[in-house]
């Protein structure tokens, strides 16, 4: 069965450890109730994630995250389909930037809007290696 992936961009609106948390607890409930997986790169001015999973329910969580006011500026990068979940045991997993690729000036300047597909699901793909 394929896997729908989807990666977005957004910027955090009034970034403190308590927002970080209060979107993480909100994504894991409604990620097991819906039965999706990812992973979520997270620092002061930027939240790059990967959701997976069935269409519809990706689709629908990118919905509700786009309605959501500590979400600010949200845009869809990439998806498409793949054969298996990178993040099969993590309903969802937080990355605070370690992995990153950008410096701060450059998210402002399309860094990850010129980013291409592979780059953006390679950033995905080596956290998940390193979680394995």
């Amino acid at each position: 069965m394929a896997i729908h992936q989807l990666i977005y961009m957004s910027e955090p609106f009034g970034f403190d450890d308590s927002m970080l948390n209060g979107i993480l607890a909100d994504a894991r409930r409604c990620n097991v109730r819906d039965g999706l997986t990812g992973a979520l790169v997270c620092r002061a001015d930027v939240y790059l994630q990967l959701l997976e999973g069935d269409e519809d329910s990706v689709e629908a969580a990118f919905a509700r995250i786009a309605r959501d006011p500590r979400h600010l500026s949200v845009e869809r990068l990439w998806a498409g389909t793949v054969a298996k979940r990178l993040f099969p045991d993590w309903a969802m997993l937080d990355d605070p930037a370690q992995s990153w690729l950008w410096i701060a000036n450059e998210v402002p300047n399309s860094a990850l809007r010129d980013a291409s597909p592979e780059m953006l699901k390679g950033i995905f793909e080596r956290i998940a290696r390193d979680q394995a």
